[in-house]
């Protein structure tokens, strides 16, 4: 039973869903919210998400205006299985499909060039998409029925990353139309981000919850983010507000909006 059928007098804007009593209710539930265009927070393996249709730009740009970010901060796709991703981009590199092979269902965000007949619109991504498969049954089966989720750490930009539905519902509130809760995540590190589309061997532009040496335990030759040696901007964890959102050499982080940071000494940033 939601929790908008189960409070006294008015209901909140949401419904809000125990995954582990109710567990297909839960799932019908997201999918006819997400079918009609609203937003969902959803659990996953590393922060809790806000989610919309993939495919519907009006969904998009809610996801969008909840957590008060613009579209230059485009959020990151979500599939329920690795064999989706051709069907989402031009090409997979050796490299990057030895990486999902290895790492999917899991942490790890792969950049690539997006399919260009793919009626998506994400924000300004340049003809990219960034793409991952969490490693979260429940959440899969979300995207079986929903297909392809843009999903961003469940937040207002400039706040933590939500780890509990309390946290992402004291922030969102009724900018989502449902609410799954599966309880804590293993947050508060998010998904490691490897680029292809400006490295064709990867390039590691967030560190996460893959090192770069455990990536490179399977793709030798992958790269670190270089940063300028006068650069002394320590990252602030999370849709960052720190001095790294002021440095224009680094790319913009394709899940939380904050400016991506080094590879190394970042254990704030958290899916």
């Amino acid at each position: 039973m939601s929790e908008a059928e189960q409070s006294p007098g008015k209901a909140p804007g949401y419904q809000r869903f125990d995954v582990n009593v109710d567990p297909e209710g839960a799932l019908r539930a997201a999918a006819e919210a997400i079918a009609a265009g609203e937003c969902i927070v959803l659990p996953t393996d590393t922060v809790y998400g806000i989610g919309a249709d993939a495919m519907e730009s009006e969904a998009v740009q809610k996801l969008l205006d909840a957590k008060e970010r613009g579209r230059d901060m485009p959020p990151p796709v979500l599939i329920s299985d690795a064999g989706l991703l051709d069907s989402l981009v031009k090409s997979v590199n050796t490299h990057g499909r030895r990486l999902a092979e290895r790492f999917w269902p899991g942490p790890l965000t792969l950049i690539l060039q997006a399919q260009p007949r793919l009626r998506m619109d994400l924000g300004d991504t340049a003809g990219t998409i960034a793409v991952r498969v969490p490693d979260q049954d429940f959440t899969r089966d979300v995207l079986r029925r929903t297909g392809p989720l843009a999903v961003s750490s469940a937040n207002v930009s400039g706040r933590p990353a939500a780890i509990t539905v309390e946290e992402a519902i004291e922030q969102l509130g009724d900018r989502v139309r449902v609410y799954l809760d599966a309880g804590p995540t293993p947050g508060p590190e998010q998904s490691t981000i490897v680029d292809f589309v400006a490295e064709s061997l990867g390039v590691v532009v967030r560190s996460g919850v893959l090192s770069l040496e455990t990536l490179r335990g399977v793709s030798p030759l992958i790269k670190e983010l270089e940063r300028p040696a006068n650069d002394e901007s320590v990252p602030t964890g999370e849709d960052s507000t720190g001095p790294a959102d002021e440095d224009p050499t680094v790319p913009p982080d394709p899940e939380t909006g904050a400016e991506t940071p080094p590879v190394e000494d970042n254990p704030g940033s958290g899916g």
